[in-house]
């Protein structure tokens, strides 16, 4: 596949099988006529697309402690929105066919905002109950926004996913950094610190509403496209791919070494004497230092026909980082927060690309991509919960850790089968 072909398949598209009608074409040129709404409603969404989960982390024993949360329990505050990412992702693409992309998406930043709120009431239902809501809508999140910019700058498709993914990187760093601070600042009150993050929710919101009004013409005049590509018409499905399963694996299990980070790095610093303040403040390092690796890792991957050396660079950084958490948590903070970030952002970069790479159209870029964000993220929820239950199990980090780093040998063993120059 050339390089003017990877960026036309660079962003799956939810809205693939769908071509819009003479009246759904011409609000679509109005929303295109003002470029600077849409791109502020890009950026306030993307911002919301980690910044929930990010929330949290930093206050995980404060919320334990307030309902008498074993760490399993604790675990389930962070996996159940994982679940959900996964379970989200199977009718993202459905609602984005029926009532179009921007509808939906105004509807999962309200979702979010109202899964932020009940999460913070005084019920351990709620707090669970909230954990669906906001993790269905930063799903709608995940799967649409990359098909909307594909679909609105198919030119500058590369330039914006750059400015979305940052977005999304910079507001998981300064939610990550706030949190405790915010928490002292409301008098010690974890509720307030997590509750007022549904502002920038319900900002996006706004933001979004008049791309909503402008694009309301396009709402039930879509209609199907009538020739099914060559893959469709041979009956193939990615389902049955042994290829397609690989790119899958590997989107999971490095999903799963992430999220195990999201929801206990902090803690395994506060467990080893760090300050909560600091712990935070790595933590929120370790987000902003994932760029590096997000940014640079696809563009060397687009350049090469085996991606095979990426694949041991980012699992060894990883396992490195880990391996570090597990000898010198305190004294080395720094240096692990930062080698984990260069390979976890290098590693969801890669994954993410491997999907275009091995793609041989559009049609099958995006039914693989739904596969891998279904599969993966149900399978990353596991993560945080195992940690957790082993954590309580054997009172300490080591075990947990040493468990994540045979995750990060499964994705080096099925990583190498994924970077073959082969397409589904």
């Amino acid at each position: 596949m050339s390089r003017p072909d990877a960026d036309r398949l660079l962003l799956p598209d939810a809205e693939a099988d769908v071509r819009p009608s003479p009246q759904g074409a011409a609000a679509r040129r109005a929303l295109l006529a003002h470029p600077v709404v849409l791109l502020v409603g890009i950026v306030l969404a993307s911002l919301n697309m980690r910044a929930a989960l990010a929330s949290v982390s930093p206050l995980v024993s404060e919320i334990s402690q307030s309902f008498g949360l074993s760490s399993t329990a604790s675990s389930l505050v962070t996996s159940v929105p994982v679940l959900f990412l996964g379970l989200g992702a199977l009718v993202a693409p459905w609602l984005a066919r029926r009532f179009g992309s921007e509808p939906v998406l105004l509807f999962a930043l309200l979702l979010l905002a109202v899964g932020i709120l009940v999460r913070v009431a005084p019920s351990a239902v709620a707090l669970y109950g909230g954990g669906v809501l906001v993790g269905t809508a930063i799903a709608l999140l995940n799967v649409l926004m990359p098909g909307l910019i594909k679909r609105d700058f198919p030119d500058r498709a590369a330039s914006m996913t750059s400015v979305y993914t940052g977005a999304m990187i910079a507001g998981a760093t300064v939610v990550a950094a706030s949190s405790v601070p915010l928490e002292k600042a409301f008098g010690g009150s974890w509720e307030a610190s997590l509750a007022v993050w549904s502002l920038l929710a319900v900002l996006a919101a706004v933001a979004w509403l008049p791309q909503v009004l402008i694009a309301r013409g396009r709402t039930g005049h879509e209609v199907r496209t009538a020739t099914p590509s060559a893959s469709s018409a041979a009956g193939k499905s990615v389902w049955r791919s042994p290829l397609a399963w690989q790119v899958t694996l590997l989107m999971g299990l490095q999903s799963l070494w992430s999220y195990v980070l999201i929801a206990w790095m902090p803690t395994i610093f506060t467990d080893h004497g760090m300050s909560r303040s600091t712990a935070g403040v790595i933590f929120a390092f370790n987000n902003l230092i994932q760029v590096a690796g997000a940014f640079g890792v696809p563009l060397l991957a687009g350049r090469m026909r085996s991606q095979r050396p990426l694949i041991v660079l980012v699992t060894s950084l990883v396992a490195a980082g880990y391996a570090g958490l597990m000898v010198a948590p305190v004294s080395g903070a720094w240096l692990w927060a930062a080698v984990l970030g260069i390979g976890q952002g290098g590693a969801v970069g890669l994954a993410l690309t491997l999907i275009v790479l091995r793609s041989g159209d559009a049609r099958t870029a995006a039914q693989l991509s739904g596969m891998a964000q279904t599969i993966g993220y149900l399978l990353a929820a596991v993560g945080p919960i195992a940690a957790g239950a082993v954590h309580q199990a054997t009172g300490g980090w080591t075990v947990p850790i040493a468990l994540v780093l045979g995750v990060c040998a499964a994705a080096l063993a099925v990583g190498l089968f994924a970077a073959r120059d082969r397409t589904v």
